[in-house]
């Protein structure tokens, strides 16, 4: 019962039902649809926003406590990758581009999953560690990288590795991320005062816009389904929970509270629609984004965005 409460407390915050409100909107062949210019100022807003809450709580964390959780979360980026791309040409018998497109994709974190999980969290009044940010950022290149590099070892056409490389990490969520953590550790707590009306206050009315156009999004994705079979639904919907169970094993082993190895779970759980299909754009140009887009997008989103979420809080909950 308990999951339950928990459950329909996330599926009512303002940030679901407005997902929910543009996957309706899409289904019913409404116009609703936020235009690019503000759907890319959005965006920008997010990425930079989280950068810059997660430096001020690093500059106020000691590394005593920093340590453990990050290198356990640079251990879930490499691991996630090379677990999802030995799966999908295994049991998939996917090709190897397809394969590597989807170990990118869930190797790598999804921002908007990351903060719907700490407006989750805040709602069931869940308390966590502030410099939870920081390690959603670490996350997010290591397993593109990984999987590019499988990309590249095991077919020819994989593209110019250098060329992908230089696409994630100068790409504008690697650039908005570590610039924020930048500014947000050497500003403090009391530099940020200032622009902390527009960067914190308003920054879950922001989030509520973007995922109604999300929710456009993932639903003219899983139109997608019916060409990709059920080989794609069934892996994005247990491969985060799979991977949101060892994240929210290992969130525990490294000594985070129940709220810190929720979110390690979360983003464990997630896969990346902002920095991954640029760079497999780029280096994969013969992965089909028909598999990798309505899995992610059209698939494992949701189904975080509902269910995920308050699901990998009871599984963190168990390993306490």
């Amino acid at each position: 019962m308990e999951l339950v409460d928990l459950a329909i407390t996330n599926l009512t915050t303002p940030m679901v039902l407005a997902f929910v409100l543009g996957a309706l909107a899409a289904v019913i062949g409404s116009d609703l649809r936020i235009p690019d210019q503000v759907y890319g100022l959005l965006t920008i807003y997010l990425l930079f926003s989280i950068g810059l809450k997660g430096g001020v709580a690093l500059s106020e964390a000691s590394l005593g406590e920093l340590w453990r959780p990050l290198i356990a979360a640079v251990a879930l980026s490499l691991l996630i990758p090379l677990v999802v791309y030995a799966f999908t040409r295994v049991a998939g018998r996917l090709a190897v581009p397809d394969a590597a497109a989807l170990a990118a994709h869930y190797g790598s974190v999804s921002v908007v999953t990351f903060t719907a999980g700490t407006a989750f969290l805040t709602a069931a009044n869940v308390p966590y560690e502030g410099f939870m940010p920081s390690l959603l950022a670490v996350m997010e290149v290591p397993a593109i990288l990984v999987a590019l590099v499988l990309a590249r070892t095991r077919a020819p056409g994989g593209g110019e590795l250098g060329d992908a490389l230089r696409e994630v990490v100068t790409g504008r969520s690697i650039v908005l991320l570590i610039g924020g953590l930048t500014i947000g550790a050497l500003a403090g707590r009391d530099g940020i005062q200032p622009v902390a009306p527009v960067f914190i206050d308003l920054f879950s009315g922001m989030l509520t816009l973007f995922l109604l156009e999300m929710g456009v999004i993932a639903a003219s994705r899983m139109r997608d389904l019916r060409r990709n079979g059920a080989f794609v639904v069934i892996f994005g919907v247990t491969t985060p929970i799979v991977a949101g169970t060892v994240g929210a094993m290992a969130g525990t082993i490294s000594g985070l509270s129940v709220g810190g190895s929720t979110l390690l779970a979360i983003l464990a759980a997630s896969a990346s629609y902002i920095a991954a299909p640029a760079a497999v754009r780029l280096a994969l140009p013969d992965a089909n984004p028909a598999i990798y887009l309505t899995a992610s997008i059209g698939v494992t989103f949701p189904f975080n965005l509902t269910i995920g979420i308050p699901l990998l809080h009871q599984i963190a909950k168990l390993f306490q």
